[in-house]
This record gives structure tokens, C-alpha cells and sequence, in this order.
């Protein structure tokens, strides 16, 4: 499958699987904004209901207390005006044996006559006429009753009006009664399982009732209603109502969403997951690719030599010189030990793909161990007009390591500063060593072309080998480094590398060094 192909598949996906959140987000908002939109409105009709029967309770308090002592008055005034009471006096008096009298007494009781009833007076002759005018007769005595009980209503609504006001918050509410009125509004209106706490507030602002363990906190779980809606906007006395369990509530509603928001996020990230690996399958199998083609390079150029050696020995020609037998000799034992080492390599890192490498540590100085690699290393070096310098200034070198491993860590260092040397100068290798935080450090630099940024951390990768544009003289199979790497970490070391295009590149390596008791 093409990359193109993958990226635009992966697009379509990912912008799928975006747009499924979004959707699902956006859902949630507005189930919350709805669910919050409900709360409040049922709250409000709660409140004002219990406004209203706040208001109710105060109208029928004035009520019994205007109309009765009203009707008190009325009836002390009917007593001593109307005559419709009946009046009866009695006087007492004290006389002596001889008939003088010493002091009297005088006694007024008042008593409510019986109440006469309309009488209909039924004629044999004329009952046509004097039922309906009975009949009025009984309309007249309710329409005056009436009269008479609006008026008194309308006494009450008017002192209520401008006395009302001015009294106390704390004598027009009875606040258990406040509390039973916001029980019942709630459980009216579908939220009477929450818990709510209140507090009253007087028109000056001073707060006379508090439950005692009402919250100011969360103001949005709060809602104030006036308690007395026909006072003036000045002397309006106000009611807080607190909600501690509205986001529990708001939460619960759409908590069945989230699992199905998590699937879809894990989902997603299971698919970048799944990208990742085919890009990296992909990169892959374009290495192993290169990784043959190189492979076959390398077998074959070694084959063709041992081949034409082969061939020349059967000229009876070469048996009669013994110079030439020995040259063609040798030409097949160097490039069969080649074979031999590039197999090696092959064998090495698919053994380090299953386990660890069988280590024979022991301890060696590095400094002699470096300095036997330079000797060795420097004829090849010379080939190319190139130089190697050291500075072996570590005053600890002893390390606890496997010598062949690692000399063969060093070598590969070096042979990699030669494989990409610039062609226009001089190689220059510098190898140093030198002691940091209880750590033996090696570094290998050179004056090659040098690594870009982009590719710097992937130099350890197996099968990746930088690319050079169209030079093809760099042979290997990119196993160099990722050999170097995997040795050093097997040894509890690290490596790193510094480089700079067209200046050089710097390989610097950490290892433990060697505890003495």
C-alpha cells in the first residue's frame, strides 16, 4: 500500500473519530445546559410557591386579627346604640333596723336579644305575591351580609398595604412554617429528594435566619426569591436557598455518556496506535529491503573475489610461482574472513532481538584497550591521508566489561568516521577518555560530513543508514551502531552523539567503572 494511500485513510479516520467527540461533547453540554435549565425552573416555581404561602399565611393572620376585633367594635358600639341588646338594671340597698338606709348598689347586665328571623307571611289569598316576596327578602339580608364582610376585607387589605411593610421580618414569618412551605414547593415540583439549606435576609441586608449548616459556597448552586412580592423593592425581604447537591445531580444525569465518550477516545487513540505501527512496519520493511540489497552487495563482491581467485589457482601458470600462490592465498583468506565478519554481524543482532548477549566481563583497563584498537586501526586510517590522535587522560580506567565487545564498539566508531569522511579533506579521528561523576567517558570524533538533526536519533535504529543522495560508495547493512548501542546498555552504559553538517560528528560514551573494595 502506498504512504499516500495510509495518510489519507488515517486522515479520514482521525477526523471521523474527532467529529464522533465533538458530537458526543457537544451532546453532553447541552443535556447538562438543559438539566440545568430544569433545575432552575423548577426551583423558581417552588420558591414562588412558598412566596405565595408566606403571603397567604400573613393575609389570613390579618385576617383574623382585623376582622374579629373589627367585628368586636362593631358589636360594642351595637350594644349601646342600636338598642338591638336589651338592657337590665338592679339596684340593691342596705338599711339599718331603723329603717335608714346605709349604702346601694346599682347593677347593669347587658344582654343580645334573640335574633328575629324573617318571617314569610303566607296569606291563603295572596301567596303568590308574598313568596317572592320572601324570597327577597333573604337576597337583601345576603347582599348586606356581603357588603358588610368586603368592606372589612377591604380594611384589612388596606392596613396590610401600608402597615404591613413596615413590621420585622421576624414577626411576619414563621420560618419552620417557611421551611415546610419550601419542602412542599420542591416535592411539587419533581426535586424533593435534595437537600437544601436557606437563609433570610431583611430589607437593611442583615441576615436574620440561617440554617445551621448553610454554605455560602457555589453560587450557582444558590436561588433567592423575595418572600413578600407586593412590598415596596426597598423593604423586600429576601430568601437563599441552597442546593450542596446540584452538581452531584447535574453529574448523574449524564454520567451514563461518559463511558460511551471514553470507548470512543480509547478507540481513537487505538487507531493513531495503529498508524504508528503500520508507518513503522512500512519503515521497516523499506530497511529490510535496503538491508538485502545491501546484504547482497557485500556477499557478492567477496563470492565474485574468492570465485576469480579459485579460478586463477587452476593455472598451472600460478602453481610454478609461489609469490603469486601465496598473493592469491591471501586474497582468498582476507575476503572469506570479510564473509565471515558480515555474517557475524547478521547473526549477532538477530541473537540480540531474542536475549541478551552472552557477556565474558572482566576487568580491563581502557586506556590500553583503546590504545591497542588506534594501533591497529591506524593503517587503515593512513589509506586515506588521515591521522588519529588521542588523549587518553582518564586517571580511572579500570572497567568491569567484555574486551572483545567492546574493542569491537571502538572499531566500529572508527570505521564509521572513515566510511563517511569527507572527500575534499583529510581524515582526523580524536579519540579521548576522561572521568566524570564516578564514570569512565569515551569519546570518538571526527571531521566527516557529519549528521542532520532529523536523523541524529535515529542512527541507532536498526537497519537505518543515513542517507548520502546519490552516492553509493557507503557500504554495510546499518547494523553498525545498533550493535555499539545494544553492547554499551548491556554493559549499564549510555551513548550519545553530537554532530554538525559538513563539520563532524562526536560519539561519547559513559561507562560504570570498576568498584574496588
Amino acid at each position: 500500500m502506498k504512504k499516500s494511500t495510509i495518510w489519507i485513510l488515517g486522515v479520514v479516520m482521525g477526523l471521523s473519530f474527532l467529529s464522533l467527540l465533538y458530537l458526543q461533547i457537544s451532546y453532553i453540554e447541552e443535556m447538562v445546559k438543559m438539566r440545568n435549565e430544569q433545575f432552575d425552573e423548577s426551583v423558581k416555581r417552588a420558591l414562588m410557591a412558598a412566596s405565595k404561602d408566606v403571603e397567604s399565611a400573613e393575609v389570613a393572620r390579618w385576617l383574623r386579627e382585623d376582622i374579629s376585633e373589627a367585628e368586636k367594635k362593631a358589636w360594642e358600639q351595637a350594644q349601646g346604640t342600636n338598642g338591638n341588646g336589651m338592657v337590665q338594671t338592679h339596684r340593691f340597698m342596705m338599711t339599718s333596723p331603723d329603717g335608714t338606709i346605709r349604702s346601694s348598689v346599682e347593677l347593669k347586665t347587658f344582654s343580645n336579644q334573640p335574633s328575629e328571623l324573617p318571617r314569610a307571611m303566607i296569606s291563603r289569598k295572596h301567596g303568590a305575591k308574598t313568596i317572592p316576596q320572601t324570597s327577597r327578602s333573604l337576597a337583601d339580608m345576603i347582599k348586606n351580609r356581603y357588603l358588610y364582610q368586603r368592606a372589612l376585607v377591604d380594611d384589612v387589605v388596606f392596613n396590610m398595604l401600608y402597615h404591613a411593610s413596615d413590621k420585622p421580618i421576624e414577626e411576619r414569618v414563621n420560618f419552620k412554617n417557611l421551611d415546610q412551605y419550601i419542602k412542599s414547593g420542591l416535592i411539587d415540583n419533581g426535586i424533593g429528594d435534595f437537600d437544601y439549606h436557606f437563609k433570610v435576609i431583611d430589607r437593611d441586608g442583615r441576615e436574620v435566619y440561617r440554617c445551621s449548616d448553610y454554605s455560602d459556597e457555589g453560587s450557582e448552586s444558590s436561588y433567592a426569591q423575595p418572600l413578600f412580592l407586593n412590598d415596596p423593592p426597598a423593604r423586600m425581604s429576601i430568601v437563599k436557598v441552597h442546593f450542596p447537591g446540584k452538581k452531584d445531580y447535574i453529574f448523574d444525569s449524564v454520567s451514563f455518556m461518559i463511558p460511551s465518550m471514553i470507548f470512543t477516545f480509547v478507540l481513537l487513540i487505538t487507531f493513531i496506535f495503529t498508524i504508528y505501527i503500520v508507518f513503522r512496519q512500512k519503515k521497516l520493511t523499506e530497511m529490510k529491503n535496503d538491508f538485502i540489497n545491501n546484504m547482497t552487495h557485500e556477499f557478492k563482491t567477496p563470492i565474485s573475489t574468492i570465485s576469480l581467485a579459485a579460478q586463477m589457482l587452476n593455472d598451472p601458470a600460478v602453481g610454478k610461482s609461489p609469490a603469486m600462490f601465496q598473493h592469491i592465498s591471501g586474497v582468498i583468506n582476507d575476503e572469506t574472513k570479510r564473509l565471515r565478519f558480515q555474517v557475524e554481524k547478521v547473526l549477532q543482532m538477530s541473537m540480540f532481538d531474542r536475549q541478551k548477549a552472552t557477556l565474558k566481563p572482566k576487568d580491563v583497563d581502557a586506556n590500553e584497550l583503546i590504545k591497542g584498537v588506534v594501533h591497529t586501526f591506524a593503517l587503515k586510517v593512513e589509506r586515506y591521508n588521515g591521522k588519529i590522535d588521542t588523549e587518553l587522560e582518564a586517571a580511572e580506567a579500570h572497567v568491569f566489561v567484555d574486551e572483545m565487545h567492546i574493542t569491537n564498539v571502538i572499531f566500529n566508531l572508527m570505521d564509521n568516521a572513515v566510511k563517511y569522511k569527507r572527500p575534499d579533506v583529510d581524515l582526523h579521528l580524536m579519540v579521548r577518555t576522561w572521568n566524570e561523576s564516578g564514570k569512565l567517558m569515551i569519546s570518538v570524533q571526527d571531521n566527516g560530513i557529519g549528521i542532520k538533526k532529523e536523523n541524529l536519533k535515529k542512527i541507532f535504529e536498526k537497519f537505518y543508514r543515513v542517507h548520502t543522495g546519490n552516492l553509493h560508495d557507503v557500504k554495510g547493512f546499518g547494523l553498525g551502531l545498533a550493535y555499539v548501542k545494544k553492547i554499551i546498555m548491556d554493559h549499564k552504559g549510555t551513548i550519545r552523539a553530537e554532530s554538525e553538517l559538513n563539520v563532524g560528528t562526536k560519539f561519547i560514551i559513559a561507562l560504570p567503572l570498576l568498584k574496588t573494595d
